[in-house]
């Protein structure tokens, strides 16, 4: 027992002195030499400073403490979103963001939110949630009904449409996608309408008086051009101006995103713009090349599907030949997604073939110095046994 009392002073002993460690040799309690620098030219190692286990365990205590809190007052939320007093539940999600924010306290508080008609608010931190995960469902799909409440229709279909490729099979999300999808042709015919009501107007004018008068004004003049427009012309014509006023718009809808393109950060945000450049090559190219290579893994994580992989490979050889050290950086980085090797054994036929044509005609022609580096990658891509 006495050698048990004495071990333990001993140690109590050699733990309260660990703060006072000498910094020079010591013979018979005498310095001897010049001080030891171990941490600093600048003066004696103070171990005390650079590592105080109380401190740390500390600092440790206090944020295990915070998360227990926060979870505390998250749950303490959903009792009070239980029973419908939505204020209570916002500040008690707000707490829990406080003391340590995530994904599900702010996905919870946007709840709230859409409860109370706080629509700008709940379609934040739907937004701030994302950003924590960008693959929790719930977020797309509140977010979803925040931008349909804001009148953001084109946007809700969006989230709607992510979250349902997510998760294929959820009903509820198939149920809201198709209101929201709804909600948007109505809109589309709204405005359609709207266009065609004008024409077919300008159309009946022109049956009852026989020539148009079409007034073309400038800065400078202005000039009256008459011309006659057979009436069993008009319903061609008018869809002629239709398709031309629709094309414009796109037009000019693509010129503006090509202003507005900024560098993704998640697999929703990428999917999002390259779908809103659909059909412009050049657009998408632009959106690829200012997304950094070595970000691809960390933006698509687990959410790279089989039809996105191959569309970046054909955006890619479409400027593989001018930027051929940056094609290939696309190439080597996109092997580093998460599941590559999955998507790249779940191609279809068709994509196979088609990636096959796309190697040896585009990639392997006009190999240069890259032939090795191509050759390698032929094989992450499957087209070598």
């Amino acid at each position: 027992m006495k050698l048990q009392a004495r071990g333990k002073q001993t140690l109590r002993e050699d733990w309260s002195h660990t703060s006072e460690l000498p910094t020079s040799p010591q013979v018979n309690g005498t310095r001897v030499g010049k001080p030891t620098s171990i941490g600093s030219a600048a003066g004696p190692y103070n171990y005390s400073e650079n590592y105080n286990p109380i401190s740390h365990l500390s600092s440790e205590l206090v944020s295990e403490e915070n998360n227990i809190n926060a979870n505390s007052e998250k749950e303490l939320g959903n009792e009070f979103f239980k029973l419908k007093k939505f204020n209570e539940a916002i500040d008690c999600y707000s707490r829990s963001i406080a003391l340590s924010p995530t994904a599900v306290a702010y996905a919870n508080r946007a709840m709230a939110y859409l409860k109370i008609k706080r629509f700008q608010e709940a379609e934040n931190d739907c937004t701030e949630a994302l950003n924590l995960d960008d693959r929790y469902i719930k977020a797309y799909s509140r977010r979803s009904t925040a931008w349909k409440e804001l009148g953001k229709l084109k946007e809700s279909i969006e989230d709607a449409e992510f979250a349902l490729k997510l998760e294929p099979q959820n009903q509820e999300i198939k149920k809201q996608y198709g209101e929201v999808k709804a909600l948007y042709e109505k809109e589309i015919l709204k405005r359609v309408s709207g266009a065609t009501g004008v024409f077919a107007q300008g159309a009946q004018i022109s049956g009852k008086s026989g020539p148009v008068i079409e007034s073309v004004s400038s800065s400078s003049q202005k000039l009256a051009e008459v011309r006659t427009i057979p009436a069993k012309k008009t319903h061609q014509e008018l869809d002629e101006s239709v398709q031309e006023l629709a094309a414009r718009a796109a037009d000019l809808a693509k010129t503006e995103a090509a202003k507005n393109i900024a560098a993704p950060n998640s697999a929703y945000q990428f999917e999002v713009s390259w779908r809103g450049l659909s059909g412009d090559r050049n657009l998408q190219t632009h959106l690829l090349k200012i997304t950094s290579p070595a970000m691809l893994p960390r933006i698509f994580k687990n959410a790279l599907s089989a039809s996105m992989l191959m569309d970046i490979l054909r955006c890619v050889a479409t400027f593989f030949i001018e930027d051929m050290n940056l094609a290939i950086r696309y190439l080597e980085d996109l092997t580093k997604v998460p599941r590559f090797d999955m998507i790249i054994m779940c191609l279809s036929s068709t994509d196979k073939s088609e990636l096959l044509k796309m190697w040896e005609e585009v990639f392997c022609k006009g190999a240069g110095g890259h032939t090795a580096t191509l050759g390698a990658l032929c094989f992450k891509y499957g087209l070598k046994q």
